[in-house]
């Protein structure tokens, strides 16, 4: 194959980190790409995502082109693919992950603890909304839509004190200026698969991408997601897990919040690594443990 033709979103993040893993593709194959830009769902609504259709609304478009043959491979964020297997297309790929933290974007350099009573923070994700009200009750969580620049811009126009964004895309943007402080991850656990990105093709094309596969990232991701499926949640529901390879093991915790802040449970499993069966036995026991007490309640799961 002379060019692989892979799909991506629009956007100025997916555009980057579309480009980033065609350069590492071409460093490590030889192959070169051109990007195919598509649009989704998620980049024609101004819903908040946990009403205009959660996870799928930035995918589903590019899942289309890939079956259709409009391209032959597709990069999403991995935390914005559904859980649930395809019966026609593969994650061949999941190249090592960028940082997985939040970032606070503030004025005047504040920090978290720093901002002021009544300060309008925004997101439009709910497990960062349960995160800000369980830290800061005292906030104004305001429920945002937009790109990196939309967002960045209320603070810098006034209309926000804050937003909260992932630092790895901030970092892949080249916009690490902006953060006033990293929210570190195993107090703050960010959606499962943050930071990571995922490199679809149709079943059988695997070869086409393999080589930007990264075991440890994987591994990480695999446990976060199985938390997330077996919880039965998706992108609406605030759930926060931070999954690492160190030493020989495979850990992972997770944590369930309440909408409104008042109740987190939390839950702490290790395994072996490497053991493939280590990420799904790790996130059967937190999602079992989470599930007892009384993580359904929150997320909607059945017990």
């Amino acid at each position: 194959m002379s060019a692989l033709r892979i799909g991506t979103r629009g956007s100025a993040l997916a555009l980057t980190q579309t480009g980033m893993v065609a350069d590492d593709l071409a460093d490590a194959t030889g192959v070169t790409a051109e990007l195919v830009t598509i649009t989704t769902a998620g980049d024609r609504s101004n819903e908040p995502l946990s009403r205009a259709g959660g996870m799928g609304l930035f995918t589903g478009a590019l899942r289309d082109a890939l079956l259709e043959g409009r391209c032959d491979v597709v990069v999403h964020s991995l935390k914005d693919l559904p859980t649930a297997p395809h019966d026609q297309l593969v994650v061949a790929a999941i190249p090592a992950r960028e940082n997985p933290s939040d970032a606070l974007c503030a004025r005047d350099g504040l920090t978290l603890d720093d901002l002021p009573g009544g300060a309008r923070v925004g997101t439009g994700s709910p497990r960062r909304m349960a995160q800000l009200r369980r830290r800061r009750p005292d906030l104004e969580v305001v429920d945002i839509r937009g790109n990196v620049d939309t967002r960045l811009g209320k603070v810098t126009d006034g209309e926000l004190d804050a937003v909260i964004l992932a630092a790895a895309g901030l970092n892949r943007l080249g916009r690490t200026d902006v953060i006033t402080e990293l929210l570190d991850p195993d107090a703050w656990p960010t959606a499962p698969g943050q930071g990571a990105l995922a490199v679809e093709v149709r079943r059988g094309d695997e070869d086409l991408v393999r080589a930007l596969d990264h075991r440890e990232t994987r591994a990480a991701v695999e446990a976060e997601r199985e938390v997330l499926a077996l919880l039965e949640a998706g992108c609406s529901a605030p759930l926060g897990a931070r999954a690492v390879v160190d030493a020989g093991l495979l850990l992972l915790s997770a944590s369930v919040y309440s909408l409104d802040g008042a109740t987190a449970l939390t839950s702490s499993h290790a395994g072996s690594w490497p053991d493939e069966d280590a990420p799904r036995e790790v996130a059967a026991s937190v999602a079992r443990e989470l599930l007892d007490a009384g993580a359904a309640d929150l997320t909607g799961a059945r017990p």
